[in-house]
């Protein structure tokens, strides 16, 4: 029987896979690649693909393809063949360095908010050898960067990579501050924590609503959801601990560190958390996840919802990034170590964290915006939309110490004892956990709580490396000239504390009163819906940043707020469009042929015995009556707010205003009209399964 590491990574092209299929001269050029980010040596090319072809063979793959994530926020591949003809009429595998390096999709059906005309069709792939291949089915998968003919980048991974690279400039200029010259990389490392629904099939095919937008327009909610807190932790199904223990494989097999997995707080709702690994091999990694949770559900007759609110009254999903920032030596420059107040290394690294954070708030609610997650965030189970970070009590005690110049006096560890002597006695931690901070500090860490279940994370992770390399930058061109290095330090990160101290916030972020304390007393930034927070992308100071380092060109920015923006809309119009598809073609006549129905059984009964009231009859009738009138106006009232968006497709940001302002307002009432006839309308009658139909639909 083979175990876990038998076959864990064996659809990988990893380190052991290149050992093995590559000559040590190729091998040690690939890994100074892979390791310090050395630009690659050309010439080795055409042997890393034959040996990657070599091995993909051997692994039964027939087919290769440079595998890229556009601005879809998917992934997307082109197939073409090993086979070449031979002279004899046979064919032969063949792969060259050429085809390695360079791909050639056709560039003009991906979002590239305006960056492209449809005409201007040619783009290029190219290989990203930091992230290792893989085999998915029968096809060698070449993770790989996209950008235009004109050289602009079309993806996700291209700024990512810059970002990564502007960090490790900027902190080894730190480091090198510190009298650290061993280092040679800094990179950073993330884990994310990835939710999502499963529903059966069976339901899933009756609902239109999930088919089309990912989650339910309609739905009224069932008599028992999560109030009892009986599924958080729970024990797991034996039909969805099949699909787990699948998934796991799977996972595995593609090299992918999956390591926890338990019952989120809903019905029907499940965590995935893996062990944490450089930041692009980690955004890879999620995008393979989703993609793979979606095949693996379908085996076992199953769906995976990865929307962020796909049940409204049910909490939504999200995706915990958990970001640190580490050296090539192993060390994590974010450990506090045993006495933070004396390690000024971290401290000034946590105050560039501090610092970024509250100067560049926008763009990290930027990285998490969309119009599934407009409906989770400050939803009570998710943070709010404001920035704020949590430090927890020892560290807070640190800065405050630091702040007003005074001694730290230091936090003890107290044991915990729980009462029963077979019970182990342990430390506990100095801090708490807040989770209704967005971006919380655990240890050696920072976990950012606002992303979206269906996000892509490279987003937020773009924003945290640029705008944290924009601080320590900051910080070095001051210190570089520092005749008196420790004052102008401990002055520095005093500074920082002073200045950034309003974003620090370690209370409930669920309560209302923060949201006033935030905006109103400390300045912070609201941005509520995605239409609020993309206009800021292109900010001065956030242009100014951003493409200082390299990250985006100012053409490149303004394509994404714009790309983003009309994903915004379109997803909305979608989901008006469904809505109304449901509402005409079925919701109505369901309710009408109940009302038909109520209307007989009222004359048949008043036939028979003329002094009957047929109170629940007549009163049923009367209230579906009226909810019909209104369902009718508010459906009328959607198709006439619909169509005057047509004049306003020129100017997206006034596209996605009117949405917000018109539109959202009227879906919100046609719901809760529909959900409220739902309630009264006998079940037979009801065109579509139920909440508690799906939620419960999983043995």
């Amino acid at each position: 029987m083979k175990t876990v590491s038998d076959y864990f990574g064996s659809l990988v092209f990893d380190d052991r896979a290149m050992k093995d299929y590559l000559s040590p001269e190729v091998y040690k050029s690939l890994k100074k690649t892979i390791d310090q980010g050395a630009v690659l040596d050309s010439s080795m090319a055409n042997a890393v693909a034959s040996s990657m072809k070599e091995w993909a063979l051997s692994k039964g793959a027939t087919h290769y393809t440079h595998w890229f994530q556009p601005l879809t926020g998917v992934t997307a591949e082109k197939h073409d063949s090993f086979i070449t003809p031979s002279p004899d009429g046979g064919v032969l595998m063949e792969f060259s360095g050429k085809e390695l390096i360079k791909g050639e999709p056709d560039a003009s059906s991906f979002p590239s908010g305006g960056l492209r005309a449809t005409f201007e069709a040619r783009g290029y792939t190219a290989w990203d050898p930091t992230s290792y291949a893989f085999i998915k089915g029968k096809t060698l998968c070449i993770p790989t960067a996209f950008c235009s003919y004109t050289g602009e980048s079309l993806d996700k991974k291209t700024p990512l990579l810059r970002s990564m690279e502007a960090l490790n400039k900027q902190a080894l200029r730190i480091l090198k501050l510190f009298g650290n010259t061993k280092t040679k990389h800094v990179t950073s490392s993330v884990g994310s924590e990835q939710e999502y629904f499963l529903i059966t099939k069976e339901m899933y095919d009756c609902r239109p609503d999930l088919i089309y937008t990912g989650r339910t327009l309609f739905g009224a909610k069932p008599p028992k959801g999560q109030e009892m807190n009986d599924h958080y932790f729970g024990a797991i199904k034996p039909k969805v601990a099949a699909f787990m223990d699948d998934l796991d494989e799977e996972l595995w097999k593609l090299g992918i560190l999956a390591k926890t997995e338990h019952n989120e707080v809903a019905p029907a709702q499940h965590e995935l958390a893996p062990i944490y690994t450089t930041t692009n091999i980690a955004v890879d990694n999620n995008q393979l996840t989703m993609e793979i949770m979606k095949q693996v559900a379908s085996r076992h007759g199953l769906v995976c919802l990865l929307h962020e609110k796909p049940f409204e009254g049910i909490n939504g999903s999200g995706k915990h990034n958990n970001w640190s920032i580490s050296t090539d030596t192993g060390i994590n420059l974010l450990s506090p170590g045993e006495t933070p107040d004396e390690n000024a290394q971290f401290l000034l690294f946590l105050c560039a964290v501090i610092k970024a954070v509250d100067d560049y708030q926008d763009l990290l609610r930027i990285s998490v915006a969309s119009a599934g997650n407009d409906h989770r965030l400050g939803a009570h189970e998710a943070p709010p939309a404001v920035i704020s970070m949590f430090l927890g009590d020892e560290l807070d005690a640190v800065l405050e110490a630091i702040e007003k110049d005074k001694p730290y006096a230091g936090t003890e560890k107290s044991i915990m004892k729980l009462g029963v002597d077979v019970l182990p006695k342990f430390s506990r931690d100095t801090t708490d956990r807040n989770r209704t901070s967005p971006f919380a500090f655990t240890g050696n860490k920072f976990e950012f709580r606002m992303l979206g279940s269906a996000d892509s994370v490279a987003c937020c992770n773009i924003m945290l490396n640029a705008s944290v390399a924009e601080s320590l930058k900051i910080y070095a061109d001051r210190l570089e000239n520092s005749k008196d290095f420790e004052t102008d330090l401990h002055n520095m990160i005093r500074k920082t504390i002073k200045d950034h101290r309003k974003i620090i916030f370690n209370g409930n972020g669920y309560d209302d009163a923060w949201i006033k304390e935030a905006t109103e007393m400390r300045g912070l930034l609201n941005l509520r819906t995605t239409a609020d927070a993309l206009p800021h992308y292109t900010d001065k100071k956030n242009v100014d940043m951003l493409t200082s380092h390299g990250i985006f060109t100012e053409a490149e920015i303004k394509s994404r707020r714009d790309s983003l923006l009309e994903n915004y809309c379109n997803t909305l119009i979608i989901e008006v469009n469904t809505m109304l598809r449901m509402t005409k073609r079925n919701i109505l006549p369901a309710i009408e042929t109940f009302s038909a129905d109520l209307a007989n059984s009222i004359n048949l009964k008043k036939s028979a015995n003329a002094k009957l009231k047929c109170k629940y009859e007549q009163d049923t009738l009367n209230i579906l009556s009226d909810y019909t009138d209104k369902i009718y106006d508010l459906t009328a009232d959607l198709e006439s707010a619909l169509s005057k968006l047509s004049v306003l497709t020129d100017d997206v940001i006034k596209e996605s205003a009117y949405i917000r302002d018109e539109i959202l307002s009227i879906m919100a009432e046609l719901r809760k009209v529909v959900d409220s006839s739902e309630e009264i309308t006998a079940k037979k009658y009801w065109p579509y399964p139920s909440y508690a139909d799906i939620l419960f639909s999983v043995k």
